[in-house]
């Protein structure tokens, strides 16, 4: 009973901890500055996701899915950029399902991690503007040709960036 009363702080923290707005240095993303949020665009004061996917992809070719976190707010943002698309695939942060409702496999990396997160973990975004990164789908998840698939993300208890949309995209032979 006693570890009990210690493990569910810890459990708060663990996913309380990347939703903090902290700075980051990180030089590696490039802010996607052609994509301004207009004020019509605007779903409220934080981050949020968008995520696009060719309606159709070929075998052979990459199944590329671009990520953009967007800040509406007035000011700068923060977000952990762990389970998103902003680090190599080395966690399960897509839901990825076929036209019949099973769930694709994943087959990339899963990574242990410290909490909370270092500094370094963190991705700014200015106010009103938006990052992007793309990745390779085929690379962590066991996609088959001849199948419709539906995506979603679920990595917002840690990144603390929301993306209520679901994709859809047909892999053809």
């Amino acid at each position: 009973m006693k570890n009990l009363k210690l493990i569910i702080p810890a459990i708060a923290v663990l996913f309380g901890a990347c939703s903090q707005n902290q700075t980051n240095n990180n030089k590696n993303v490039v802010a996607d500055t052609t994509s301004k949020v207009s004020s019509d665009s605007i779903q409220s004061d934080s981050l949020f996701a968008k995520m696009y996917i060719n309606e159709t992809a070929k075998k052979g070719s990459p199944v590329l899915l671009k990520f953009t976190v967007i800040n509406s707010a007035d000011s700068t943002k923060s977000f952990c950029k762990w389970h998103t698309a902003f680090e190599p695939f080395i966690s399960k942060y897509l839901d990825i399902t076929d036209s019949n409702g099973n769930e694709v496999a994943y087959i990339g990396a899963m990574a242990k991690r410290i909490m909370p997160p270092p500094a370094d973990s963190y991705l700014s975004v200015k106010a009103k503007d938006s990052i992007s990164a793309k990745v390779d789908l085929l690379k962590a998840y066991d996609l088959k040709p001849g199948n419709k698939y539906y995506v979603s993300y679920n990595g917002s208890n840690i990144s603390g960036v929301s993306a209520p949309k679901k994709l859809s995209f047909s892999f053809e032979e």
